[in-house]
């Protein structure tokens, strides 16, 4: 199924940010076809510009964007990704963006996930929307959120952070953070081995290696079942067990079609897809530190040559 993905912007908007996204999101399901098999596939998402009246407009540094969309005609989006946008730290919005505000909130009001990158938290918090909630946003920006929008809790040292119902409100911190974004949304709504495949074809890598960013994707997609969610706690630990899903069924005390379709309406996956996507974590994080490792003692290596034939070239020197 194709998934309508909507950018609101404004002309602070770095361009970056917003074709870097869109750029990202025309991939799953076309690009790493094409590079495997040299024929492109069907694309999963379907990306559009919008902005206020439609108008083209100079964003950020001077470059022209051509939104695809109003927000008076803006077709019913999936998702709302809000990019980063200049605003001066600390200060208050308030009244500026009252328009896109609004939307903003229809939109998720109207079963739309919201996303923001950066500084475009603002705008979630001139919505309404994080009125005592988590949330993340560049460290430079923290104090735009902690000044205007009552009770937000912001945790600047997170690259990303969902809240709300169903988590369906998602932030990215500061810099190139977008990215981690981008494959989280794409893991979420498409599939994780789509965002896998995204994140091969344009070179990408987790800012966050540490916390196991796949794995942590998987528990974000947690819901507020409280028999599914103590159900995917016991599979993050073992997932190894022969038969999990059977395991997981006997664990939620419910028979075994009624525990796959809970599981399912929960999750928005089956039981032995979010299996297969721990164990594929499993292997990338394995496939990660023995890189990670085999880079180091390449390193080192060449380290050590580089002293020795500094040495051969002072002792040559000096003979």
């Amino acid at each position: 199924m194709t998934s309508c993905h909507c950018k609101g912007d404004v002309p602070e908007a770095t361009a970056s940010t917003i074709y870097g996204m869109f750029d990202l999101f025309s991939s799953p399901g076309r690009d790493f076809l094409f590079i495997t098999s040299g024929a492109a596939g069907t694309p999963r998402m379907r990306p559009y510009v919008v902005a206020g009246d439609g108008s083209p407009f100079r964003a950020a540094n001077g470059i022209w964007m051509r939104p695809d969309h109003s927000l008076a005609d803006c077709p019913p989006p999936d998702i709302v990704c809000i990019p980063d946008f200049f605003v001066n730290p600390g200060e208050s919005v308030a009244g500026q963006y009252d328009a896109e505000a609004a939307w903003l909130k229809r939109a998720h009001d109207d079963g739309a996930m919201l996303a923001s990158a950066c500084s475009g938290a603002v705008l979630l918090g001139e919505a309404g929307l994080l009125d005592n909630r988590d949330a993340t946003i560049h460290w430079g920006y923290v104090e735009t959120l902690t000044n205007n929008y009552p009770g937000v809790k912001v945790k600047p040292g997170q690259s990303l952070v969902l809240t709300g119902e169903a988590h369906r409100i998602v932030m990215a911190g500061g810099g190139s953070s977008w990215e981690d974004l981008a494959l989280y949304l794409i893991a979420r709504f498409v599939g994780l081995k789509e965002a896998m495949e995204v994140a091969k074809v344009y070179m990408l890598q987790w800012h966050d290696m540490g916390q196991q960013p796949f794995a942590a994707l998987m528990r974000f997609r947690q819901t507020s079942d409280a028999v599914i969610n103590r159900c995917q706690r016991w599979a993050e630990l073992n997932y190894r067990t022969p038969s999990p899903v059977a395991a997981m069924t006997k664990l939620s005390g419910l028979s075994e079609r009624s525990f796959v379709r809970r599981f399912a309406r929960a999750t928005d996956m089956k039981a032995i897809d979010s299996i297969h996507a721990l164990r594929l974590e499993q292997a990338k994080q394995l496939c990660w530190r023995r890189a990670s490792s085999l880079s180091k003692r390449w390193r080192m290596k060449s380290a050590m040559r580089m002293r020795v034939f500094s040495g051969v070239s002072s002792a040559a020197r000096s003979g």
